[in-house]
């Protein structure tokens, strides 16, 4: 029974995790920040406005010893939310187990092979959903291959992966696609492992035993339970077949389960309660398919960052059904049922035929690479917009029972979520350089991190498992920015499909949406009054990878007759002024959903407002409390988005009307003439 948490600091961090183990919580989930996610120190210029917000910086060895201050490691089960930078944070960690044991009078090689627990690790489906990967994908696979290998050997009880289906469902996923694309990287990384030589034949099946799975679990929780049945099956299958593990245990389908974010809503969020407990019973409700793990988001997750209250009401409602009802009572309930057996059945017949056409294409990095499942993904979640806007599926309170009575529980909004003191990155930025400052002045200190910089660029370029220098790196104080830009060095960096220029659109030329003929139609002719077709630049500024909301807002622009300009994540506000000027758009859309949208939506005006560019309109999406919206149109942001505007036809409509208003164009109340 876990939370996922980390923010602000270590040391706040280690306050939140110690007060949270003694409410009953039985393990750690560990939340890091996207410049530690991506490899950054918090100096970093790509680190504005992200440090500290979506998780805790960790950024060199002492600030994992404070992260983890009077919390012993080898008695913790700790999971540990970390891909691209996975390999340094496991190093970090076990040095940190190492001294503990060592400061206790304890065997430090006893401590690491006690170490239990879980570093995510799927790099794959970063390229998919979440965007902080760093490396292209064979250099990516080369660092998880050198994990496994090495925990295999070193760290018995440690997970070395953690195949994350959840975000593919978070980016749109069906059932069979999240079953397909997990079971293809699983297949990615076992392949990797077996052809690397670095794990003899006969212990595949300690390898095969050690691979972890993170599910998604969605309200239409009997499909679900379902989904995990196929999940158990397919698994057993492949890796009995493929793999030729003979042993059960080792076959064994262990997974852990965050519940569904994606369908958590801003209007009614009391509503969020209720969807929770069913997604909750979608990985419970069946013994032979139920999870080992299981983390809850927060009812107000779609407003902000939870409080610590809010996490406590997610971790009783786990100890509830665990406790009070009698769920754990009884063998599989669900055993010889017809309608379960035809589902899952189904189920694991497209996921098959899926899984069979993403190997015909060479696996599942060739997908990534051809940009095919990142396509499929937008065009997936495409469709469920649709859905929802045209109200084939009800979203209660969204689109159907909108009426309500006043919420207390948002009465003050300024205080029903958590906020991040806008001093911690300045403090971060500070610490870290003093870091730097303080163990190069000492005896030896340079030296040593050159020499432990220049053994991992070395073993780089020659194949050398990484692991060893890694640790190396983490007992010279190295930094997390200092790591990750050696191997950047070797690797260089890579920028994946965005998926939006092969996706689908909802809808064709010939639609009968009379709503988006209706934009469509607004576009056209105010193309035609500023002498060309509108442009709108669909801008991702800072570490924020999270790009599913951009990308249907670029795939709807271009459905609504917009040209389009979307470079992907992971940009500075320079970058997308830069790009707004060369491109000569008509409107800016900034989408942020890290917290970081008052450091950096006013650095993107500043910059148009330095370029000379004064009449393009910027608009602004993502997770943004009402006082921060208000702050934001005070400085010039023409339009505010956030979840509960779920009409993405209705938002280019707006655009329009933003674009005629800043070109002192006349509005378009009336259908625009032929």
């Amino acid at each position: 029974m876990r939370t996922y948490a980390g923010h602000s600091s270590a040391a706040a961090s280690n306050e939140l995790y110690r007060r949270n183990l003694a409410k009953g919580q039985t393990g750690l989930s560990v939340a890091f920040d996207l410049p530690t996610q991506t490899g950054y120190d918090p100096d970093h210029a790509l680190s504005r406005g992200e440090v500290g917000k979506v998780g805790v910086p960790v950024s060199h060895i002492g600030d994992m010893r404070a992260l983890f201050q009077d919390i012993p490691l080898a008695e913790m089960n700790t999971s540990m939310t970390i891909n691209a930078t996975a390999m340094w944070l496991l190093a970090m960690y076990q040095v940190v187990a190492e001294e503990q044991a060592q400061a206790a009078g304890q065997d430090a090689a006893e401590a690491v092979r006690a170490l239990a627990g879980t570093t995510q690790n799927d790099i794959i489906k970063e390229y998919l959903s979440r965007g902080t990967y760093v490396f292209a994908p064979a250099p990516s696979l080369r660092l998880i291959t050198d994990m496994v290998a090495y925990t295999v050997a070193e760290i018995p009880k440690w997970n070395p992966i953690n195949i994350c289906s959840y975000h593919l469902q978070e980016a749109g996923a069906t059932p069979v696609q999240e079953i397909a694309y997990a079971m293809s990287t699983a297949i990615a990384v076992l392949d990797a492992v077996r052809d690397s030589g670095q794990v003899p034949q006969e212990r595949f099946g300690e390898v095969v035993a050690r691979i972890s799975f993170f599910v998604n679990a969605g309200v239409r929780f009997v499909e679900e339970m379902c989904k995990m049945r196929a999940f158990v099956e397919l698994w057993d299958e492949l890796t009995r077949e493929r793999y030729g593990v003979q042993d059960p245990k080792h076959r064994r389908f262990r997974y852990g389960v965050q519940v569904n974010s994606l369908g958590l809503t801003e209007a009614q969020p009391e509503n969020n309660v209720q969807r929770i407990v069913l997604e909750m019973l979608a990985v419970t409700l069946s013994k032979d398919a139920r999870a080992r793990a299981i983390q809850l988001p927060a009812w107000n997750e779609a407003l902000g960052l939870p409080r610590p209250w809010d996490q406590q009401w997610s971790l009783r409602m786990q100890q509830v059904l665990a406790f009070e009802s009698d769920l754990l009572e009884y063998d599989d309930l669900f055993t010889g049922s017809r309608v379960v057996e035809a589902k899952v059945a189904e189920l694991v017949a497209g996921a098959k035929a899926e899984i069979d056409r993403v190997q015909e294409m060479g696996g599942a990095v060739a997908a990534v690479e051809s940009g095919y499942m990142k396509s499929a993904l937008v065009a997936s979640h495409a469709r469920r917009r649709q859905r929802i806007e045209s109200g084939e599926d009800i979203v209660v309170g969204v689109n159907r029972f909108t009426t309500t009575e006043p919420n207390p529980l948002t009465a003050d909004l300024d205080t029903a979520i958590q906020t991040v003191d806008h001093a911690v990155e300045a403090r971060a930025a500070e610490a870290v350089a003093a870091w730097r400052r303080d163990r190069d002045a000492a005896d030896g200190g340079r030296a040593a991190v050159d020499e432990a910089l220049e053994r991992l660029r070395t073993d780089a370029r020659s194949g050398t498992n990484l692991m060893a220098a890694s640790l190396a790196c983490a007992r010279a104080g190295v930094t997390t920015g200092e790591w990750a830009g050696a191997l950047r060095e070797v690797f260089g960096e890579y920028r994946a499909p965005t998926g939006v220029s092969g996706s689908v659109g909802v809808t064709s030329a010939d639609t009968a949406d009379s709503g988006l003929a209706r934009v469509r139609e607004q576009v056209r002719a105010t193309g035609e009054e500023l002498g060309g077709r509108l442009r709108l630049l669909v801008g991702k500024p800072g570490l924020d990878g999270h790009s599913n909301g951009a990308e249907q807002v670029a795939v709807r622009a271009r459905d609504a007759g917009f040209e389009v300009v979307y470079q992907g994540i992971r940009l500075t506000p320079e970058q997308i002024v830069a790009a707004a000027v060369a491109e000569d758009v008509h409107c800016v859309g900034l989408s942020v959903l890290s917290g970081s949208h008052m450091e950096l939506v006013p650095q993107v005006l500043d910059g148009l407002k330095a370029a000379g560019v004064h009449d393009v309109p910027v608009i602004v999406g993502g997770i943004i409390p009402e006082g921060d919206a208000a702050r934001l149109r005070a400085l010039g942001v023409a339009a505010v988005f956030t979840p509960k505007d779920f009409g993405l036809t209705d938002i280019m409509g707006e655009i329009v009307a933003t674009i005629r208003a800043a070109r002192g164009l006349p509005s378009l109340a009336q259908p625009v003439p032929a």
